[in-house]
C-alpha cells in the first residue's frame, strides 16, 4: 500500500524535511531581523505590535518539526560523515531559535508597558529613576538581541551548507553533459 500523500516524514511523495527546511530559512533571518528592529527602534516594535512574537512562535515552532524531519529522512538515506555533521549542526538550532522568541515576546512586552505608561501621567521625579534604568535594561536588550539574532543567523546558514553538502556532494557534474530538453 503507497504511504500517506503527507505526513510529518512525507509530503507529496517528497521527504517532507526538503519542504519543511524553507520554512526554517525564511523564518529565522525574519526574526532576527525583527527581533533587531524590535530591540533598536521602539517604534517599529510598537508597529509590528502582536506579530513579533507570533513570528518569534512561528520560527520555534519550525525548528523541531525540520528536526524530526531530518531525523527520519536520515534513517532512509545512507548514512556519510556529510549528513551526520548536517544532523548535528540541526540539533543545536532549538536554543537559537527559543532565544529569538524569548526576546520578541520581551521587547513586545516592553514596548506595550512603555507605550501605556507613556499615555498615564506619573510623577516626574520617578519617571527619570525609571529612566536610567529603562535605558540601562534596553541597552542590555539591544546587544543581547544582536547577538542571539547574529548567532541564529550564521547557525542557519552552516546547517543549510552543510546539508547542501550532504545532498549533492557527488551529486552533480562540473561540467555540462549537452543533454538538454528544449520541449516545454
Amino acid at each position: 500500500m503507497e504511504e500517506h500523500l503527507m505526513s510529518l516524514t512525507v509530503v507529496n511523495g517528497l521527504p517532507a524535511h526538503v519542504l519543511i527546511v524553507h520554512f526554517v530559512i525564511v523564518l529565522v533571518p525574519l526574526s532576527a531581523l525583527a527581533v533587531v528592529a524590535g530591540a533598536i527602534w521602539p517604534g517599529a516594535a510598537r508597529r509590528m505590535g502582536i506579530v513579533l512574537p507570533v513570528l518569534g512562535l512561528l520560527t520555534l515552532a519550525s525548528v523541531p518539526l525540520a528536526t524530526q524531519a531530518g531525523e527520519w529522512l536520515e534513517e532512509h538515506v545512507d548514512g556519510n560523515a556529510l549528513v551526520r555533521r548536517h544532523a548535528e549542526l540541526g540539533d543545536g538550532l532549538l536554543p537559537w531559535a527559543a532565544g529569538l522568541f524569548v526576546l520578541a515576546v520581551a521587547i513586545w512586552w516592553t514596548t506595550r508597558r512603555s507605550a501605556a505608561a507613556q499615555t498615564t501621567p506619573g510623577e516626574q521625579r520617578t519617571r527619570s529613576a525609571s529612566s536610567r534604568s529603562a535605558l540601562v535594561v534596553r541597552v542590555a536588550v539591544v546587544v543581547l538581541s544582536v547577538g542571539v539574532a547574529a548567532g541564529a543567523v550564521v547557525d542557519v546558514y552552516r546547517i543549510g551548507d552543510s546539508g547542501a553538502k550532504a545532498a549533492w556532494q557527488d551529486g552533480f557534474s562540473k561540467t555540462a553533459t549537452g543533454e538538454r530538453s528544449d520541449n516545454g
